[in-house]
């Protein structure tokens, strides 16, 4: 479907452009305390690994190129991107870089491990009809040596035992353990055995480690839903025990709507016709929203914490850490008296080095994500790119350059956004955010496409189309195979470029694309579009900037420049009221909390205001707070589990100490620093506030999390 929109028309719903905001999302509150999740982008498959006082997290990168991303850190909350540890696929296959109507989406190379032995780093990861791979480098920037070991050996855990020898363990349900070679040059022949059969409730994504001389397996299993698991032996061969550590920690988010494709009809990721569905998610489902998959790690003062992913919505996956207990021999996730649960907000670890912690609390973000383009003379001979960037498979270097403090893109023969070779891509980032960049269309041919677009499955894009009499902006939806097309002019002559804008609500899954002919003012452009996660090519939302001619043949150019993202709820330093006062909301029943004069904690109707349901804050520092009706009264919990109620008692030596929750927008919970529980309301059986709830339930209406409102 196409239709032609007229521009004059559309004036009248031109927006004024949004007020520019500083920083970008970082889980550390500045407070001593950080928020999961670590990253509010796209970061699979995290492996965690501690050398000294520095912390090593690699990732999947599937399809894009520079490939297995490594991140740094000192303190496990401030990271940032230090290497890749290949800049291309060096396979001679048209596949890893869009040729001939050839492609890796949803294959590439995935589930990477990190490891440290006999001077050097090792990171293995796999490559569907490749094997497994293995990179090495004395240093950690690199430069990496490739080792293509084969074997059909992936998802895998390394470990190189006291004894010099080095294992492999993999497999999905029977899980198996393979010996590797000590040159990378391939597993040993006649070594594979099975560890633990299949029917005792072990998935995949297996991490081993020795601790203590017991070997410990953390794996995840996805039936029914995403579970973290520990198996645990005296010998790496077994037998195996196996528990559940962590389930059903959500933070509170649904699983994303997955993109579906009816069945029987055959799939063709670069297809414009594919009618696709993004159904409706069950809010109330865990699936795979809740933290599952990834490593463990002890930091210098000897506390361990998991670093575990969870699918987060449109965005895909990211991560988050969760502080580890150790119960009779088990490293549980969560704390004493909630264990299998996480905190959203805890405390940063303690580093215990002084001069190492002096370096940890440096707060930064992992990238820099806006880009000017004007990069020194030496980087445009070399064509090196911001750390944020990857391609969307191999690209042709020939077909691309940095010229004059802009972004240079060929041209090159493309049905659609998904074929179109040497496109730049990089990941979206929630909660909110706005990406924009100029784009100039002076050197673009007839049949040019080029423009800002969100590679995903399905796709979406805004840009211009160089048409035989004269310019189209077009915004294109693949998940409708809609086109907006809309003609533009000028008073002064020619178009030279045009502002494109992708406005996103990652958390609600939603996004639309807005212009402008000034850099001021933008329109928006067809629909406010749902987003999805899916696992066609196992990745988020990510940003593109493109260009592709749809006629079949090699176009002229477009250039890019000053693409930016800015972050609406980045800077939540005003999340938490202090200074104000307050009611509180709770979300499952819609109704404000009431201390009551009986000496309890329930709720009341909408409309009552009365001083019972106003509050203030103490602040008992580093995110750590009590609560003070404004009738001069203080929260207290008496008892333990549903008997506990959350009371009210004018001796401020009882007043219950809560370590604040920040849920944005005005949403928390508290969790008692005594029981490590949450205060809530059931929404069904009538009963006041109690000290027994362990968490959010994906849906955020189980009666544990509130939301608080200014009275003025």
């Amino acid at each position: 479907m196409k239709r032609l929109l007229n521009l004059c028309a559309l004036c009248a719903l031109a927006v004024m452009p949004l007020q520019a905001q500083t920083g970008s999302w970082t889980a550390d509150n500045g407070n001593g305390t950080f928020t999961n999740p670590l990253f509010y982008d796209e970061f699979s498959d995290p492996d965690i690994l501690r050398v000294g006082d520095d912390y090593y997290l690699a990732g999947t990168t599937m399809h894009t190129v520079p490939g297995l991303v490594i991140l740094h850190s000192r303190d496990l909350v401030n990271w940032e991107n230090i290497s890749y540890c290949f800049d291309r696929f060096d396979f001679q296959d048209d596949a890893f870089a869009l040729k001939n109507h050839k492609e890796v989406y949803g294959q590439g190379i995935w589930a990477p491990c990190i490891r440290y032995a006999n001077g050097q780093f090792y990171v293995f990861s796999n490559v569907n009809g490749k094997g497994l791979q293995c990179y090495t480098a004395k240093d950690i920037r690199g430069p990496w040596k490739h080792h293509n070991m084969q074997g059909k050996i992936y998802d895998l855990s390394v470990l190189f035992d006291d004894d010099g020898k080095i294992y492999a363990i993999h497999g999905y349900g029977e899980v198996h353990c393979t010996e590797l070679k000590a040159d990378m040059s391939g597993p040993i022949d006649a070594t594979d055995r099975i560890i633990i059969p299949e029917g005792n409730a072990v998935g995949e994504g297996h991490h081993m480690y020795k601790i203590d001389g017991m070997y410990y397996l953390i794996s995840t299993d996805y039936k029914p839903n995403g579970r973290t698991l520990c198996s645990r032996s005296k010998s790496i061969w077994g037998p195996y025990e196996t528990i559940t550590i962590t389930a059903d920690e959500t933070f509170g988010y649904h699983a994303a709507p997955l993109t579906q494709v009816p069945r029987g009809e055959k799939y063709r990721i670069g297809s414009n016709g594919t009618k696709f569905g993004i159904p409706k998610v069950d809010k109330d489902a865990t699936a795979c929203s809740n933290i599952h998959q990834g490593g463990i790690v002890q930091d210098q003062s000897g506390q361990w914490w998991a670093l575990l992913m969870m699918d987060f919505h449109s965005i895909g996956r990211t991560v988050t850490l969760a502080p580890i207990t150790w119960k009779n021999g088990w490293p549980f996730l969560g704390l004493e008296g909630n264990l299998g649960r996480a905190p959203r907000t805890w405390f940063k670890p303690n580093i215990g080095n002084t001069a190492v912690n002096s370096q940890a609390n440096s707060t930064h973000t992992p990238y820099d994500r806006s880009d000017d383009f004007n990069y020194p003379a030496s980087a445009n001979r070399t064509k090196k790119l911001k750390s944020i960037w990857q391609w969307n498979h191999n690209p042709d270097d020939k077909l691309w350059t940095l010229k004059d403090g802009r972004l240079r893109l060929q041209a090159q023969p493309a049905e659609q956004l998904m074929w179109a070779r040497n496109t730049l891509t990089q990941r979206v980032i929630g909660p909110k955010s706005i990406a924009t960049v100029e784009l100039y269309v002076g050197g673009m041919k007839e049949g040019d496409v080029a423009g800002l677009g969100n590679i995903n499955v399905p796709c979406s894009w805004i840009g211009i189309e160089q048409g035989h009499y004269g310019l189209l902006l077009r915004c294109y939806e693949q998940a409708i195979n809609d086109t907006v097309t809309l003609g533009v002019t000028a008073c002064d002559g020619p178009i030279k470029r045009v502002w494109l804008r992708m406005v996103g609500d990652y958390d609600n899954d939603k996004a639309h694309y807005e212009y402008s002919l000034n850099g001021e003012t933008f329109h928006p452009l067809g629909r406010e579009m749902p987003l999805s996660y899916q696992l066609i090519s196992f990745q988020g939302s990510r940003h593109a900037l493109f260009a592709f001619n749809r006629m079949g043949k090699k176009g002229g150019y477009a250039e890019f420049d000053n693409f930016t993202v800015e972050e609406p709820q980045a800077d939540r330093s005003q999340n938490i009221p202090y200074g104000k006062t307050f009611r509180i909301i709770n979300l499952a029943t819609g109704r404000p909390a009431l201390a009551m004069d009986h000496g309890m904690l329930q709720d009341t109707k909408a409309t009552d205001n009365s001083k019972a349901t106003r509050f203030r804050l103490i602040d008992c520092g580093r995110g750590q707070v009590q609560l003070q009706c404004e009738d001069g009264r203080y929260l207290f919990v008496a008892g333990l589990g549903m008997a506990g109620d959350v009371r009210l008692t004018s001796d401020k030596a009882k007043a219950e100490t809560f370590l604040w929750q920040d849920y944005l927008g005005h949403e928390f919970m508290l969790m008692s620093m005594r029981t490590h529980k949450y205060i809530g309301k059931s929404p069904t059986t009538g009963s006041p506030y109690s000290m027994d709830f362990p968490g959010a339930d994906p849906a955020r209406r189980n009666g544990a999390v509130l939301r608080w409102e200014e009275v003025k």
